[in-house]
């Protein structure tokens, strides 16, 4: 059959679903699949003037009807969306983008004068997990109007300084589909591969047989457990198994038993289907209560935990003992799925006597040393190379689908790639630790804190990944930005068969801050002051003492947070407020190092560093910190992806970290850059010439003796107020943040909007359900917010009384955003019906109904396990 896009005609398959075809036989690589079930929107395309999901229908249905893709776009149309989005700041990640592209095309073709109401129902039936949809809305609004006034698109290429406005350098190929990610990647000869998962959270595997698979005349491959060199690979902790051995026993549904491969990717459950496995089936470990019981099996051999963190500091028993007021609590948080657009994918090559491989991660140098590690070879044997990534959050870490790439490609000597479907990312990846948390917490008779004592207790899930720095991050954290001196704060992670719990957004901080600052709300209340009074009064100053033991530098700006929303607390009285505070760089004693070259090539600046951008815009970050040092044009410079044959290792985009240790290391080498143009009359006499960056500032290890020992190098605040509306909705979002020098503020906005209201998902309407260890979400059931669903959210920055002495004075603001989102609902809602609330997501609100067999009632009984007085 023959289908019409873009203006051409094509005989392709018409029993695939139009997705496929598009991508598969046509080559329309603008179009996403990013769900199996029509719910994403990542795949909208135009069809009869209409948008359509082309996941959800076969080709054959448009067999009389004219498609149109980004790539069909007239070339008015492409500058016009182009400027448009990335003068709004509204592309992150950028792989929803060209969907949002069409419907706002398909919106502003049937009515050029859309108001913001029409464009915010006109792409309802679409997801962005980056923006909080504002700046979306914002740029299609901007190329109506451009349209309609037949603007002309001039662009600017004016040097540009730390906060100026301008476009990010990948804006244009991420709203036209023109940027690939990884499973845009097509190399000759290339096969796909897939895993057979177990069928059971914890099983015995008696045998495997794969003789009826191999016989399949369409495979080309199995490999199993044997055929990998060294089979524990893990991010930190070398405890993830490649494949499960025969004998061995499986740990979560996510593990891989065998691997087939084949040149026809429709093949690989058919071929899947045919290996044979003997389980015996055991009885899961799936609360971390359980995992502690003395007769629990040993998830791994060195025992169910984890990790432990013990924090203690003053003296909690005396300032505990006759405190003013004290409130004991307990808290519960729940599992929450990053939710990125772009599933896992991953594609490798044999490359004379090593491997090259194209990924979407946070780090091709973890990737490069785990699969260098699985195949026993040297490091510069493997080769990493980034591709766009889609959205991370955090949760693309880990090894999900690279390493089995690598290893299929290192046997059969061909290219390979492997990819999730949204299902089995869902299913497998990593998810935000669920903690159950007890707090103590107590004030003296005027509302000074004066003690908290706490003990956290995490599910970290099959395998450590990042479970050890998550807890240790909510222990480091959980006082606040808050000026009191006497903790005792214990954290254990533990081993369950429930799926791992890896690194997200907050990393910790978001589950032990609810706690706190739920404690912080019933204690101002018991003192006779208001939320704001009581966090004025104890929020940490220039020169203060945070209760990990830092001295707080005048870097600081929760003050002018709080000052920034006074009169917005004051006008709403029943509006929930709450405050935060996030760390920047990985510290703790830790190397930690930011590094960069700058090379002149073909009159050109080449900023090149391996930090990943997920959509933060680390690229737009370097390039202001390169105009700010150096007289040049964005025109002029290249900002290249993170290459391990190319960039140096600058460490995994992870901690709000890469902002300040990769700016500042631009920065650096741009000094030299700067140095060396004032010696010669202009950039092409430095032809060839490389200047190298590189930062690692010096922190304390957790344990420091020193009285007041430095954890990390910087810390971002913020504070937010939630408003509801009428039937109890959230109406309104105020935030005021301080992140030091902001680096292009629609950009900085833009991220904020998105951990908003990814922070409002987390507090009132997601849920990841697992049962025995099973997986039970779908993407649609997610509960993520939509456009028509998203509050307005107002952001402002606050300048601190200084600032750190890095990058321009530039901090972390990828995860801060979303701290104090849940605990201010928590507020709002106590506010509107006095009801206190201790879980997530927040029951008995206008988005989730009370369950009547779980009652939320503080709970103040005997700690949850023993603590140290």
């Amino acid at each position: 059959m023959k289908i019409n896009v873009n203006g051409q005609d094509y005989s392709v398959t018409g029993e695939k679903p139009l997705l496929s075809v598009l991508r598969d036989e046509i080559g329309m690589l603008s179009v996403k699949e990013g769900c199996d079930d029509a719910t994403c929107g990542t795949c909208v395309v135009i069809a009869g003037g209409k948008i359509v999901k082309s996941c959800s229908r076969k080709a054959s249905t448009f067999e009389s009807q004219q498609i149109i893709t980004t790539e069909g776009l007239s070339e008015r149309e492409k500058d016009v969306y182009v400027e448009a989005f990335g003068e709004a700041g509204a592309v992150q990640c950028g792989f929803c983008i060209p969907g949002m592209v069409m419907a706002g095309k398909a919106l502003l073709d049937k009515k050029p004068d859309a108001s913001r109401g029409d464009v915010t129902k006109g792409i309802r039936t679409e997801i962005c997990r980056c923006t909080g949809y504002k700046k979306i809305e914002d740029a299609i609004l901007s190329a109506g109007q451009m349209l309609r006034d037949d603007k002309e698109v001039t662009g600017s290429n004016a040097r540009i300084r730390m906060t100026d406005r301008a476009h990010r350098p990948d804006a244009a190929a991420k709203t036209l589909g023109t940027g690939l990610f990884a499973d845009d990647i097509r190399l000759d000869g290339m096969i796909h591969a897939k895993a057979l998962r177990t069928k059971y959270p914890r099983a015995l595997i008696n045998a495997i047989d794969t003789t009826k698979a191999k016989a399949h005349p369409d495979c080309v491959a199995v490999l199993t457990a044997r055929d990998v060199p060294e089979n524990k690979i893990g991010h930190i902790v070398h405890d993830w198994d490649v494949m499960i051995r025969v004998g061995d026993t499986t740990r979560y549904v996510g593990d891989a038993l065998a691997l087939v491969a084949t040149a026809d990717e429709d093949k690989l459950d058919e071929i899947l289907a045919l290996i044979e496995v003997d389980y015996t089936e055991l009885e899961p470990v799936t609360t971390p209560q359980d995992a502690l019981r003395a007769d629990a099996p040993l998830i791994h051999e060195r025992g169910n935990v984890c990790a432990v963190e013990h924090l203690s500091r003053g003296d909690v028993r005396g300032a505990l003992a006759k405190p003013a007021h004290v409130v004991t609590r307990k808290f519960k948080v729940p599992w929450q799925e990053h939710a990125f657009l772009e599933p896992e994918c991953a594609v490798a090559e044999p490359v004379q006597d090593g491997l090259r491989l194209y990924t979407s991660s946070q780090s091709v140098y973890d990737e490069q040393r785990e699969v260098s590690r699985m195949l026993k070879l040297p490091s510069e044997k493997v080769r990493s190379t980034a591709t766009l990534v889609g959205g991370g959050f955090g949760g693309k870490e880990d090894m999900s689908v690279q390493h089995h790439a690598a290893l299929m490609a290192w046997h059969t000597e061909k290219p390979v790639k492997v990819k999730f479907s949204r299902q089995e990312s869902m299913d497998y990846h990593v998810k935000r630790h669920p903690m159950d948390m007890e707090f103590t917490v107590g004030c003296d008779e005027f509302g000074r804190l004066t003690a908290l004592r706490a003990v956290l207790i995490s599910d970290t899930g099959a395998y450590a990944s990042l479970g050890g720095p998550v807890l240790q991050r909510a222990c480091t954290h959980a006082g606040g930005p808050y000026n009191f001196q006497n903790v005792d704060i214990l954290g254990l992670a533990m081993y369950t068969n429930n799926p791992v719990s890896g690194a997200f957004r907050g990393f910790g901080v978001a589950q032990s801050l609810f706690a706190m600052e739920g404690c912080v709300n019933e204690l101002s209340e018991m003192c006779g002051l208001d939320p704001w009074e009581f966090r004025y009064l104890n929020v940490v100053r220039p020169g203060d003492e945070l209760p990990n033991g830092q001295i707080v530098d005048d870097a600081v700006g929760i003050v002018e947070c709080l000052q920034s929303l006074k009169g917005d607390f004051y006008e709403h009285p029943g509006a929930g407020l709450a405050v935060g505070i996030k760390n920047t760089g990985l510290g703790v004693g830790l190397v930690d190092t930011g590094r960069c070259v700058l090379s002149v090539e073909d009159g050109k600046v080449h900023i090149r560093t391996s930090a990943s951008c997920m959509g933060q815009g680390i690229g737009t970050v370097v390039e202001h910190m390169l105009s700010e040092t150096v007289d040049t044009t964005p025109d002029r410079i290249v900002f290249e992806m993170p290459d391990t044959a190319r960039t140096p290792d600058s460490g995994t985009s992870t901690g709000s970290r890469q902002t300040l240790f990769t700016g500042e290391a631009v920065r650096r080498a741009a000094e030299q850059l700067r140095d060396a143009l004032a010696e010669v009359d202009s950039l092409d006499r430095l032809e060839g010439r490389e200047f190298f960056g590189e930062v690692s500032p010096p922190t304390d290890p957790m344990g420091s003796k020193k009285p007041n020992p430095v954890s990390h190098v910087g810390y971002s605040f913020g504070a937010q107020l939630v408003v509801l509306g009428d039937q109890g909705e959230v109406e309104k979002v105020i935030t005021a943040f301080d992140v030091g020098t902001v680096v292009n503020q629609q950009a900085a906005e833009g991220q904020i909007e998105g951990g908003v209201v990814m922070g409002l998902g987390y507090a009132l309407t997601e849920e990841f359900k697992v049962e025995g260890g099973y997986p039970m979400t779908r993407y649609g059931q997610l509960g993520l917010f939509r456009s028509n669903k998203t509050p307005e959210i107002e952001v402002r920055f606050v300048k601190s009384p200084g600032l750190v002495p890095y990058a321009y004075g530039a901090k972390g603001i990828g995860e801060i955003c979303l701290i104090p989102t849940a605990p201010a609902c928590a507020q709002a809602y106590y506010n509107r019906d006095g009801k206190r609330r201790y879980s997530l997501p927040l029951e008995d609100t206008y988005y989730k109904q009370a369950r009547p067999a779980k009652a939320q009632t503080p709970l103040e009984t005997e700690p949850m396990i023993g603590i140290s007085e």
